[in-house]
């Protein structure tokens, strides 16, 4: 039996590097990012992504054929469990939310002539993209109550909708639109993916909503698009612009969301690890009552908490890396769903304590706690909210099981009677 958690030399190696790269360069970045210029930005991190598809590491998470490393899910967590650290860190790898989950929906359903023309730009970010799907006045987390519909007219879709928190929209050079196309059709058949092109007469970015990350209008949009409101009105597309066959947005949509959660959990573990350094530091730094804060029950309750959580959510999220590696994406469903919302809530409650234990300094803007903090809070609604991957979890564990009639099959007194028949000629004590 094979059981090993050691990491092969080469990957090793290839970690250490990215953590050079993080920690060196990008992390300095960040913190001056909001002076620079679009076109300053673009002049400092061009070099780094040129170092990173020199090294064979940008765009991991697409096979070798489509221009990434093909990492698997393992490695490619590893890698995301540092670039978490920081914000910029995916886009200078080419593993940026949006388009590292859009890119791999137009991997597996765009024709050859739509991944040259969309897919290929996209991988070489020389375009940007958005996916739409959510919408203001129906529940975000069952898609197939959407309204957005697209008609066939002749030649053509025409688009008419209303949707918001399409990230990055305002910026992107394409927008992947979920839309109702037959509402007649089997539930999770009714929808089809559209690509609809920046300026394409009929889309209007209505305004990016401020958010409790971003809770300032225009405070997202310096270097990437916040998550904007859009009106499609009579927004005509052609029927080359249809990703895959109509009623295939469903199908397509899961395979952008179910390894990219992978991704995202161990980048909240890279955050957790960030926030619980920081954690730990104070705890030995600052004094309170005559004594540091690390001899304190309460605060060694948040240390210990803190480092337990975070090694068991690594170590479910890379088991379910593992079973997506070796099993494939349907027998890793359960520990997705797993991880996402026990992740989530983790990277919430470390930093919290982080927070605590700074008092006045983690809650103020000195310490990039309260922005984690902020953000922390969206990724219990995004990709899923909490209660989907509870109903999903709850689904899976419970298949295969049955009811039982009378007793639980647990019961000691039905039990001892069948064990005392068994083992009858052994019995020689009252």
């Amino acid at each position: 039996m094979a059981w090993d958690f050691s990491t092969d030399p080469e990957v090793v190696a290839e970690l250490a590097w990215i953590r050079r790269m993080v920690v060196d360069e990008i992390e300095p970045l960040d913190l001056v990012k909001h002076r620079m210029s679009a076109d300053n930005w673009r002049a400092v991190t061009e070099p780094l992504k040129q170092a990173v598809k020199d090294r064979g590491l940008w765009a991991a998470h697409l096979d070798p054929a489509l221009g990434g490393g093909g990492f698997g899910q393992v490695r490619l967590a590893l890698m995301h469990e540092i670039l978490g650290r920081t914000p910029s860190a995916p886009a200078v790898f080419g593993n940026q939310a949006p388009d590292s989950g859009n890119s791999e929906l137009l991997a597996v359903g765009a024709s050859k002539a739509q991944k040259e023309r969309w897919l290929w730009p996209l991988l070489d970010g020389r375009l940007t993209s958005s996916f739409s799907l959510t919408e203001p006045h129906t529940a975000g987390s069952d898609p197939t109550g959407i309204r957005t519909r697209a008609v066939r007219d002749g030649a053509d879709w025409v688009i008419d909708g209303h949707k918001w928190f399409a990230s990055n929209a305002r910026r992107a050079d394409f927008v992947l639109v979920f839309a109702v196309t037959d509402p007649d059709a089997e539930r999770h058949r009714r929808a089809s993916m559209f690509v609809v092109e920046r300026g394409t007469p009929g889309m209007r970015v209505v305004r990016d909503v401020p958010t409790m990350h971003h809770p300032y209008d225009g405070a997202a949009t310096h270097h990437l698009g916040g998550h904007a409101e859009l009106l499609f009105e009579g927004c005509r597309v052609p029927h080359e612009n249809l990703i895959g066959a109509p009623g295939d947005a469903f199908v397509l949509a899961q395979k952008r969301l179910n390894g990219g959660r992978i991704q995202h959990t161990m980048r909240w573990i890279g955050q957790c690890r960030r926030a619980f350094d920081m954690l730990c530091e104070r705890t030995l730094s600052r004094r309170s009552h005559g004594r540091p804060l690390a001899e304190h029950q309460l605060v060694q309750a948040m240390v210990t908490e803190s480092a337990i959580d975070i090694r068991a959510l690594r170590l479910m999220t890379l088991e379910a890396a593992w079973i997506w590696d070796h099993q494939g994406p349907a027998a890793a469903r359960q520990a997705v769903s797993e991880v996402k919302y026990r992740g989530a809530r983790i990277l919430h409650d470390v930093v919290d304590r982080a927070i605590q234990v700074h008092g006045a300094l983690g809650y103020s803007a000195d310490l990039p706690l309260e922005e984690m903090y902020r953000l922390a809070r969206n990724f219990r609604l995004s990709d899923g909210a909490d209660e989907v991957h509870v109903a999903q979890v709850a689904k899976l564990a419970l298949r295969g099981r049955r009811a039982v009639e009378g007793w639980p099959s647990e019961h000691i007194p039905t039990r001892r009677a069948a064990a005392e028949a068994r083992f009858a000629t052994l019995l020689d004590l009252p």
